[in-house]
């Protein structure tokens, strides 16, 4: 096993030029090609990948890969060489003619039925970094057994498996196709989405790609079914002005004043890989995902006709479970990690599925988050109620209660991290801000749930040397209170 390439749940991803070297993506996708010609069941001839192709209907006589890049510094490069090593190794490769969102690739390896994809991108990770994702055939997320099997296949750097040629900097093999997938998914979403009540609507939006791969998707989509478009942030620009490449209320401040000044009716954007998306009402307010998800599933029911079930993380907001038990829905909580989501939505049963943190998956469309279609739905919940977004959630928290939140992460050393977390499996309160505890989650960390149904969240990061702490309560001041009694736990339990 390679022990400096190690995938997480983003992929792998390193410092460009530091960990994220020509010669560690053509190490990786050798380790790639390995899992593809040799796995028993995620593999080209493997139980899973066939039996999914027989249900489908494909018939390849030769593994297909899908090759994609956002528009980070050294992504199309990266991109290039990943394409040559691929079909150095006998695998017939499609090429994105455009930078591709993560999730279009996903669709895409769907459509196609293609054994996988390789995308190089670094989603919303600062500019420096990069990665290379791996979505398998059923067009998620990577899970922990495909990892595993690909970590384990990835050579040495000084093995003589390894082609020189396949590393050469903008050059692709001759055998490598140009493919548009941009088109095929904008006639999917023309498709999917209620585009008559869009074009009916003469919708003003404001558009944000934030210098990623939405640019070549957000406009055209959107003025081909009569919306006036606002844009800013369409350009490449690798360093994301300066800004953290999220869509979260501080990287969207610019956005949120267009929508103002323009008297626009809503701002949509998307990290650079478009998995996670921002919205902005016409009044310039971010509004978080925690609000977002319930009402979207509350469109799906009302308007969309959907029906199943629905799942979310263990710290997303409970706001869900009310619209879900409205709908006689049933609720499934599952750990942090949108790919514990993913498994679920893979099943076809699930209406939908959210997480706080910006990700969201929709029934028949692909089991991982997309930022592009989520956004597109706003637009289309708009187009169809006729009012704005505010009169919206106006009348939806008539019917629900308001849910309020907040989140807080503090640093820590590991060592102190293990004494937390041990101490509150020691010794968990019983009594949280004068109030009892009526019941402890531990599905990911400590979940205290009291009478009411607010509750409190405590754990550790899976990426980072962090103690992340949440709340949430239909009592607007309690969640900061929490916190505070969250910080003091965490401060005795640490030492």
């Amino acid at each position: 096993m390679s022990e400096d390439i190690k995938f997480s749940t983003a992929g792998f991803r390193a410092v460009t030029a530091e960990g994220l070297t020509a010669v560690n993506v053509q190490r990786l996708i050798y380790g790639i090609c390995a899992h593809i010609f040799e796995h028993p069941y995620y593999g080209f001839e493997g139980e899973g990948y066939r039996r999914y192709c027989a249900e489908k209907g494909f018939k390849h006589k030769k593994p297909l890969v899908l090759v994609g890049h956002d528009t980070r510094f050294m992504s199309e490069q990266f991109a290039k060489i990943a394409a040559n090593a691929l079909s150095a190794n006998g695998i017939t490769v499609k090429f994105a003619q455009y930078p591709l969102p993560t999730p279009v690739a996903e669709w895409a390896v769907m459509d196609q039925g293609a054994v996988g994809a390789v995308v190089i991108t670094g989603s919303e990770a600062p500019y420096y970094i990069n990665g290379v994702k791996w979505i398998p055939f059923y067009g998620g997320i990577a899970n922990n057994e495909v990892i595993a099997d690909i970590e384990k296949r990835i050579p040495a750097a000084s093995s003589n498996l390894l082609k020189m040629s396949s590393i050469e900097y903008d050059y692709l093999n001759s055998a490598v196709g140009i493919f548009n997938f941009r088109e095929e998914y904008l006639n999917y979403l023309q498709k999917t989405l209620d585009v008559k009540a869009i074009k009916k609507a003469k919708l003003k939006i404001g558009i944000d790609p934030f210098y990623g791969t939405a640019t070549y998707y957000f406009r055209d989509f959107l003025e081909k079914n009569g919306v006036e478009i606002n844009a800013i942030h369409e350009n490449v620009d690798p360093l994301f002005g300066g800004k953290t490449p999220n869509a979260g209320p501080v990287s969207l401040e610019e956005l949120s004043k267009l929508i103002v000044s323009k008297r626009l009716s809503l701002g949509i954007a998307c990290n650079p890989d478009c998995d996670k998306f921002g919205i902005i009402d016409s009044s310039g307010k971010w509004i978080s995902p925690n609000e977002i998800a319930p009402l979207l599933l509350e469109h799906l029911m009302k308007n969309k006709k959907s029906s199943g079930r629905v799942c979310r993380s263990v710290i997303t907001t409970h706001l869900i479970d009310a619209v879900a038990k409205a709908h006689n829905l049933l609720v499934r909580e599952t750990p942090v990690g949108f790919k514990y989501i993913g498994e679920l939505m893979v099943t076809g049963q699930y209406i939908l599925g959210a997480e706080e943190s910006g990700g969201i998956s929709v029934k028949g469309h692909i089991p991982d988050k997309d930022g592009l279609f989520i956004c597109l739905l706003m637009v289309e919940l708009l187009a169809v109620e006729g009012k704005s977004l505010i009169q919206i959630f106006k009348e939806f928290y008539k019917k629900y209660n308001v849910y309020y939140d907040q989140k807080v992460s503090v640093p820590k050393t590991e060592l102190e991290i293990n004494n937390i977390l041990e101490n509150l499996n020691i010794r968990a309160p019983l009594s949280i801000n004068k109030m009892s505890v009526w019941r402890i989650d531990q599905t990911e960390g400590f979940k205290f749930i009291l009478k009411d149904g607010s509750w409190l969240a405590i754990r550790a990061s899976n990426t980072e040397r962090l103690i992340r702490l949440y709340a949430e309560s239909k009592d607007e001041k309690l969640p900061a209170q929490l916190i505070t009694e969250g910080k003091k736990i965490i401060e005795s339990f640490s030492k």
